[in-house]
């Protein structure tokens, strides 16, 4: 009999190597590979299982549909990002930088389903009873159907279940939950794998949903294997930055619904609100006319939100004109000042050029080239352009005002808030975009 030969294989990707190595050569990912042991010439025992005829695979014509009835969490954004409401026995992944609010977040979910009668029981790995409860006296969540439960081993957590029996499942967080059965350390691949693969049955065999909260890496990427992100049902990314108060809730993979729409909230002192309408928070207050700003229509998600953008252009002091960014791409703006003074007649060659968003939004979409190549020109000839106009348009190289995504449902939008004028690529290129601005703005 052939001597049985160890094998090292990465739990990411799956490559293979003769001996350990602390990277894998494929993914380039640290400590996924493990020993594996491997049987030379030999495929391993076949196992069949026995069928009765009502387990036997049939004709998918004809198979049953059965309605899956959601369950609402109370918080309109949430559910609006979940697809209308939280599936039975759908496992839910919640990512997010420390500190964006996850757990405040989850936490108000979790009470706002207490209150309608249902048992949720909410488990902390991170933080003690205590220290929960006391966020939860801040934003008033205090109600007697939430458990609360700090427990860091996996078979307490499902010791926890099965003593409550609730209809939610919240984990806080899966890197930090252990599985005896599995050696190394919580947040280790083999640990998160068994960990999310355990809880993730259990939602299926007693169609209870769990929202599992995620850690992230320094690069914005889920913290684990990739496999987690496969397992789950759902995977939403919490973002927000921490100078502004508002936070965005997307959902990056859903098997029950649209991975295109964003739920909008605001942290305050007393806890997470939802923003059902977020479209002045990125418009200047100001009631005259500036030069320098114009407004686009961005579209997050489903939504269509209008943002001001503003322009600066002063006379370079130094031999080295400055380019600076805040909330657009640095590269876009720069292909912009060089159409501008190419197709559009702006000398911007000798002057320090600033542009920036309102409200810490940013832009990454093409359809606000335009706005941005009006708000420079506007800072540049110092003429401002009027309160009631909107532009988006994505700008070519050529200077052609390009069509963009869902350019009516922008302008609907733009309408419905007071904007009368709207320029976009009917107008075709940059130079009549231009002229068109001017000529409904107000002189300085």
């Amino acid at each position: 009999m052939a001597k049985a030969s160890s094998l090292f294989r990465c739990t990411e990707c799956g490559w293979q190597a003769p001996k350990w190595v602390g990277r894998c050569g494929e993914c380039q990912q640290w400590g996924t590979v493990v020993d594996s042991l491997e049987e030379p010439g030999s495929l391993g025992p076949r196992a069949v299982a026995a069928l009765s005829a009502d387990e036997i695979a049939r004709p998918i014509t004809q198979t049953s549909t059965v309605a899956t009835d959601r369950s609402t969490s109370g918080i309109a954004e949430f559910d609006r990002v979940l697809g209308g409401g939280l599936v039975p026995g759908a496992a839910v992944l919640l990512s997010g930088e420390p500190g964006v609010g996850k757990s405040t977040l989850l936490l108000e979910v979790a009470a706002t389903i207490a209150r309608g009668g249902n048992r949720v029981l909410y488990v902390s790995a991170e933080e003690s009873v205590a220290q929960v409860r006391v966020r939860a006296e801040r934003t008033r969540a205090l109600t007697d159907n939430l458990f609360l439960a700090a427990e860091t081993a996996l078979s307490r957590v499902l010791g926890q279940c099965d003593a409550v029996q609730p209809q939610l499942l919240i984990v806080d967080s899966v890197q930090t939950i252990a599985s005896d059965s599995v050696e190394g350390i919580a947040g280790g691949p083999s640990q998160v794998r068994e960990v999310a693969g355990t809880l993730i049955r259990l939602a299926k065999r007693q169609d209870l949903p769990v929202i599992l909260v995620g850690h992230v890496t320094k690069d914005g990427s889920i913290a684990g294997p990739r496999l987690l992100e496969h397992l789950v049902d759902v995977v939403c990314h919490f973002e927000g930055d921490r100078r502004s108060s508002l936070r965005f809730i997307r959902a990056i993979k859903n098997r029950f619904g649209p991975t295109d729409e964003v739920g909008c909230f605001e942290m305050t002192g007393g806890g997470i609100a939802e923003v059902s309408d977020p479209s002045g928070l990125f418009l200047s207050r100001s009631e005259t006319s500036v030069s320098g700003t114009c407004v686009t229509v961005a579209l997050e998600g489903r939504r269509a939100l209008p943002v001001e953008v503003q322009a600066l252009v002063v006379e370079a002091s130094a031999p080295n004109p400055r380019r600076v960014t805040s909330g657009v791409d640095s590269a876009r703006v720069a292909m912009i000042l060089a159409v501008l003074e190419r197709r559009a007649g702006v000398s911007l060659g000798s002057k320090d050029v600033y542009v920036s968003t309102v409200g810490g939004v940013r832009l990454t979409e093409p359809s606000a080239d335009l706005a941005i190549a009006l708000a420079i020109a506007s800072a540049a000839r110092d003429t401002p352009i009027d309160h009631s106009l909107a532009a988006f348009g994505e700008i070519s190289l050529a200077g052609e005002v390009r069509e963009v995504t869902a350019a009516q449902q922008r302008k609907n939008e733009a309408q419905r808030l007071g904007f009368s004028t709207v320029i976009d690529a009917q107008l075709g290129s940059l130079a009549d975009a231009q002229r068109e601005a001017f000529r409904a703005g107000t002189p300085a």
